[in-house]
């Protein structure tokens, strides 16, 4: 479908001005610009900011949010006129953009006032400011926001890590079964028949979550945490540890079914919540007590840190080439590696990124979705 069809389409269908401007930004990511997830939020903000009755505003703030290059410029330029009308920011016979009404915002707040039978434009408003919120920065969010997020987190589908077991199971194709074969053979008096097969079984591989508390990692340690109850609750072999200046083993108070008690349970076992960071320590102490016997052997380890560490990055890459050479998988889970123009400067995430398997995100809920599958996938 060329672009032009795609800004028919929103014309014959009504759609709230978020999905326009989401609609716009992910057409420019299929025009060959590189839109990430950051860029797209970045936009929607810049939008916000300089009002949707402005076209020449929200035409520039396309430009400086959404490109990186001349080329996308370009490109930028041709998609704006074919998915808005006309031709460039400035002519006079582009159509106007469409206007924000007072029924939701990009944050996803209703206006005082509103109520009454609900419309299935402000339910197609919701469901925008919804995929808003799943790409914003938990730590950037307000109070409403983050219990709307809340919610959000029933949505994610944890799923185990799968490993070969020792057991054989019958299957369509793999190796002749040559005992199921040859019973069935004698139970039809020596008459050939269907060759029975068997392969190796799977099992559920555990999951080890390593979460810093410390100071720098306060604004995502609750989202984390919730993280962690949604892996404990959804049937998954997990064990979760909290680093800070000491280590400490949640894993108990978060299989309470009710999140918030949960939650508020994990809070009171944790001594050092937005404390110091001592990563190295941390980890020296699961591996000379859990690690090497069995807990983290074989298993994908997940690491929520921002790699802050007090002590000389040196000694926490050692831990944690200590710890890739018994676990299966090891996950770093950094939030700030979300954003726009990140780069692995600190001395920890240096030391450890030669032992790491995935460097991965951990700054929103589309970041946690990710992580959901590289998890399942490890």
């Amino acid at each position: 479908m060329s672009i032009a069809q795609h800004r028919i389409d929103v014309r014959e269908h009504v759609r709230s001005p978020e999905e326009v401007l989401v609609g716009f930004a992910r057409t420019l990511r299929a025009a060959g610009v590189n839109v990430t997830a950051d860029r797209e939020r970045t936009y929607l903000e810049a939008v916000a900011a300089v009002g949707l009755d402005d076209p020449g505003g929200v035409y520039h703030a396309g430009r400086a949010t959404l490109c990186s290059s001349p080329a996308d410029l370009e490109r930028h330029d041709t998609v704006f006129a074919e998915w808005f009308g006309g031709t460039r920011a400035g002519s006079r016979q582009r159509d106007a953009l469409p206007v924000m009404t007072p029924r939701a915002s990009l944050t996803g707040e209703e206006p005082p006032g509103s109520g009454g039978v609900e419309d299935p434009d402000a339910v197609h408003a919701r469901a925008s400011a919804t995929e808003v919120l799943r790409q914003r920065d938990v730590a950037t969010l307000s109070r409403r926001e983050r219990e709307e997020l809340a919610r959000l987190y029933g949505a994610l589908r944890p799923r185990a890590p799968r490993r070969r077991a020792h057991r054989r199971e019958a299957a369509r194709r793999g190796r002749v079964d040559a005992h199921r074969t040859l019973r069935a053979m004698l139970r039809r008096m020596g008459e050939p028949g269907e060759v029975a097969w068997r392969r190796r079984s799977t099992r559920a591989r555990r999951v080890v979550l390593l979460v810093d508390v410390s100071g720098s990692m306060s604004a995502y340690a609750d989202a984390l945490i919730r993280l962690c109850h949604t892996y404990c609750v959804a049937g998954v072999p997990t064990e979760v540890f909290t680093l800070g200046t000491r280590l400490t083993h949640i894993t108990r108070p978060l299989h309470q079914r009710d999140v918030d008690r949960a939650i508020v349970a994990a809070g009171h076992a944790i001594p050092d919540w937005s404390g110091g960071t001592r990563l190295a320590e941390g980890l020296k102490v699961f591996l000379d007590r859990w690690g090497r016997r069995g807990m983290a052997r074989g298993a994908v380890v997940v690491i929520f840190s921002d790699g802050w560490e007090r002590d000389a990055p040196e000694a926490l890459g050692e831990q944690v080439r200590r710890l890739s050479a018994v676990a299966h998988r090891v996950v770093w889970v950094n939030p700030h590696r979300g954003r726009a123009g990140y780069e692995p400067v600190q001395g920890g995430i240096m030391a450890v990124l030669p032992h790491v398997d995935d460097f991965v995100a951990g700054h929103s809920m589309a970041a946690f979705e990710q992580l959901v599958e590289v998890v399942a996938r490890a």
